[in-house]
């Protein structure tokens, strides 16, 4: 009689026409462990089935490209013999069970991901989706996931420079944290996953196993019910000061030619890292059981197949290199144990205590795993906005806005980050992109992370459209050449077809975005079942949030811009073409209640025109302050230059819209910058020749900022808005 039922095959995860591909695959019935490596190797955590056919749509290729999907993260040339190396992914369900260590753990994995391919990580960035701020758990949550992500990054040194945060009541019951680490590497000596010579030695390196993160990847593939408290003992414990030890372990060893493939133990722990380098190499593994390191005494084969301890790697070494390796893990204090072989078989074999625990052909588990089309309903297009305000009180506005949740300054965050340690860092976070300067070069690496998940909820096509756009104009607002791009799929339950369609949409508007913008995803991360079941049986989804990292490169840091206004007397422009648009505004939402009609359209050839323009004048010395318009619009731009340089702005009269269209407006591919007076001429001359728009809008000034109207001028003092900016998450935070 069999020891699988109907009961545990659906406690793992699969379904019923999952378990009958499992018996076809094997010819017989499984086991326990045979069964909970196929549910981890199908989780939709670990074989992408709903999005795989979908993610192929994406430009993946591109002059700089040196390896796209498919490895531990994604890889560039940054010229010089160098290459950047960075992914982002998500650890949504563990943060909203266990914050502090879900986040931790969320950061831990993809470090590895990067230094696994050789590189040292230089920067960390992460994208925070909260829920509402008076939510019950919500303070609880800021605080763990924040504590967990600077825990971990500054005990670790590798510094987080940027990032983003968002609230809304969608993300009440399923909060969202996506990590991106970058890192640099030698472009000749990049490291990969695929197993390779028959009877090379197998060997597991860094901490010891434990029962930590048992069916990690398993619960990340569901909704959340009622019983997320229960699936605590699913969430891993991290050691930042482990992981430290490991970074420079393996560096050590990467710079002999001992290794032959390494793979980080991520999601599905042991089982996905040596399924993933057989089935690359095309061969097959054997592992010995009872030689893995481990902490807890009587682990089954299932336990350590299937947990998700961390800080651990597996790689497989040249044959007669195994003491050169062993000397090196145990001079930095980590475990090392020969564990297995390469094999000739295309099988996994796993061998405990003498006996066959596991004998699985390696196609079905990766190759072979299901792929689905599931129906897909698209979004139907959002009605048009109704009748706004032409009038309203710019300052009153302004100060609410800038004292918003999604607005609000994110001091109070990243203070508790260390943006500096490694002495790298030319622009920490606060303004459009981060700045890292790649280390003993003139060089820098710009990173961003951006999305705009309410414009994905009405539209996801042009939401998606946004998404990279604006990633790719962060870039080019501090003068860098946008290179590539990692994203971060954040979506529902895809069995549903309104979330299908959602998902469909985002990759149609990215991918048509990468392309226009010559702007390729070479790494990612999809996070599905992002969503709480309701007592009837329903789901309450997350919006979709499709984020995106963008890196590029600047041949002189000194030149990156910035952000801050420099000094009084300067001219103010706007550059790009305007179509003031207010629907899914902030202004719209904060200021008037209301969450109503299409986002903002986004010009794909007109933006790359006006962003090759203006990297061209921060390149010429041109602009002295640089910032892109984004949430909020014009005034927020300005408002947030203005609070950056401790200087203010006097703006021009209102156009014909009104005052809520010509200030509040997310109009997208617009930059707002200063330009000294030497240097106009030459400027206006430039814009002419390469056929982007200009407005002169207003002078810097002291103290505050002025926006000039027929009846009466609006006025709020810089004092003020700083108050209502720094203001919103001490208040919220106790302090």
């Amino acid at each position: 009689m069999s020891q699988i039922t109907a009961e545990i095959v659906a406690q793992h995860g699969l379904s019923e026409d999952e378990y009958a591909r499992v018996l076809h695959a094997l010819g017989r019935e499984p086991n326990l462990t045979e069964l909970g490596i196929f549910s981890v190797m199908w989780s939709e955590h670990c074989s992408y089935k709903s999005s795989r056919i979908h993610l192929k749509k994406l430009p993946t290729t591109g002059a700089r490209v040196i390896c796209g999907p498919g490895e531990n993260a994604g890889v560039v040339d940054i010229g010089d013999g160098q290459a950047a190396i960075f992914k982002m992914e998500s650890h949504n369900h563990p943060s909203y069970i266990e914050p502090y260590q879900g986040a931790a753990t969320g950061v831990g994995g993809i470090l590895r991901d990067v230094f696994t391919m050789g590189a040292r990580p230089v920067a960390n960035l992460n994208a925070l989706r909260f829920g509402r701020p008076d939510h019950p758990k919500m303070r609880h949550l800021i605080a763990g996931v924040v504590a967990g992500i600077g825990g971990y990054g500054n005990c670790v040194g590798v510094p987080t420079v940027g990032g983003e945060v968002n609230f809304h009541p969608a993300y009440d019951g399923n909060i969202l944290v996506n990590a991106m680490t970058v890192g640099v590497a030698q472009a000749d000596k990049i490291f990969y996953s695929a197993a390779a010579g028959i009877g090379n030695p197998v060997v597991y390196v860094g901490s010891k196993t434990g029962r930590d993160g048992i069916h990690g990847a398993t619960m990340a593939s569901a909704d959340f019910g009622e019983d997320s408290e229960e699936k605590r003992p699913t969430v891993q414990v991290g050691d930042p000061f482990t992981e430290k030890l490991l970074i420079e372990a393996c560096l050590e060893l990467m710079a002999s030619d001992a290794i032959v493939a390494i793979q980080d133990m991520g999601a599905a722990g042991l089982t996905s890292s040596s399924v993933e380098m057989a089935s690359k190499g095309g061969v097959g593994i054997r592992l010995d059981m009872d030689k893995v390191p481990c902490r807890e005494t009587g682990m089954t084969a299932y336990e350590m197949m299937l947990s998700e301890s961390q800080e651990r790697m597996l790689m497989v070494l040249k044959p007669g290199r195994e003491a050169e390796a062993e000397a090196i893990f145990r001079k930095w204090e980590l475990d090392f144990a020969v564990i297995g072989e390469v094999t000739d078989t295309g099988r996994m074999v796993l061998v405990h205590h003498g006996e066959t625990v596991a004998d699985i052909p390696l196609e079905p588990l990766a190759d072979e795993a299901p792929v689905y089309d599931r129906p897909a309903r698209a979004t139907p297009p959002p009605a048009p906005v109704g009748a706004t305000p032409r009038f309203t009180d710019v300052a009153a506005d302004l100060l609410k806005l800038m004292g918003s949740p999604d607005l609000a300054s994110r001091r109070w965050i990243y203070e508790q980050y260390d943006p500096k340690v490694g002495g790298n860092t030319v622009q920490p976070p606060g303004g459009d992109a981060a700045v890292v300067r790649v280390h003993g070069t003139d060089k820098a690496l710009a990173i961003t992370t951006d999305c705009t998940p309410r414009y994905c909820l009405a539209d996801p096509v042009e939401g998606g459209k946004q998404a990279i756009a604006e990633a790719w104009r962060n870039l080019c607002a501090v003068g860098a050449t946008p290179l590539a791009a990692t994203d971060c799929m954040n979506f529902g339950n895809p069995q549903r077809p309104e979330i299908m369609g959602q998902f469909v949409g985002c990759i149609e508007g990215m991918a048509a975005a990468c392309r226009a913008l010559d702007f390729p995803i070479v790494s990612g991360n999809v996070s599905l079942y992002n969503e709480t079941k309701n007592e009837d049986g329903s789901g309450s989804a997350i919006l979709p949030t499709p984020a995106i990292g963008g890196v590029g490169l600047i041949d002189d840091w000194r030149r990156a811009a910035t952000i801050g206004f420099k000094g009084t007397g300067d001219i103010i422009v706007l550059i790009g073409e305007r179509s003031f648009h207010l629907g899914q505004s902030l202004w719209l939402r904060e200021c008037q209640g209301r969450e109503e009609g299409p986002p903002p359209p986004v010009d794909l050839d007109a933006e790359r025109r006006t962003g090759a323009f203006v990297r061209q004048q921060i390149l010429a010395g041109a602009l002295t302050a640089v910032h892109d318009v984004a949430d909020g619009g014009l005034a927020v731009a300005v408002a947030e230059m203005a609070l950056a340089g401790g200087i203010g702005a006097m703006l021009a009269a209102p156009t014909p819209h009104g005052l809520p269209a010509t200030y509040f407006a997310e109009d997208q591919g617009l930059y707002v910058a200063t330009v000294a007076d030497a240097m106009l001429h030459d400027f206006l001359h430039a814009s002419t020749r390469a056929g982007v728009t200009v407005e002169r809008i207003g002078r810097t000034i002291a103290g505050r900022i002025i926006v000039e109207c027929p009846a009466a001028d609006h006025v709020v003092s810089l004092d003020d808005l700083r108050a209502a900016h720094e203001g919103f998450f001490p208040a919220l935070m106790g302090g």
